[in-house]
């Protein structure tokens, strides 16, 4: 009966895990492309990382949410991976990391490892991504 319970919680355990990594996270975008939208007028939101790193995953699938949400949002996910260069431009030392940039193009706001998600969306609204 033991050994029952241990292979049922193992079941659930990996489809819980499978059915988390089925979520889609936020895809890509050119840290050149980052740079061409900064000081345009909105404020940026950044997030840093990797495919490969857990952490990021984490946020990359919240700010999928948001973004999907609120398309007007300025969210942006760069691969640091893929991009070194964007990782030394931005003083990026760990990852995730999340940044905001306000209308003008200036850092305003930096953040090492998961938010939740009510801090972030209590961020949106203190850099007030929601004006137009």
């Amino acid at each position: 009966m033991i050994r029952l319970k241990k292979v049922m919680l193992l079941l659930l355990l990996t489809f819980s895990f499978s059915a988390f990594a089925d979520e889609p996270m936020l895809h890509e975008t050119a840290f050149s492309i980052v740079q061409e939208s900064m000081g345009k007028g909105k404020p940026n939101f950044v997030e840093v990382g990797s495919e490969s790193c857990h952490s990021c995953k984490v946020m990359g699938k919240m700010l999928y949410k948001v973004a999907k949400k609120y398309p007007s949002y300025n969210i942006s996910f760069v691969n640091v991976k893929k991009e070194r260069q964007a990782a030394y431009d931005l003083k990026i030392r760990m990852i995730p990391t999340q940044l905001i940039f306000d209308k003008d193009g200036r850092e305003v706001y930096r953040h090492v490892g998961v938010l939740a998600t009510n801090d972030l969306l209590e961020l949106f609204k203190t850099y007030k991504f929601d004006v137009q």
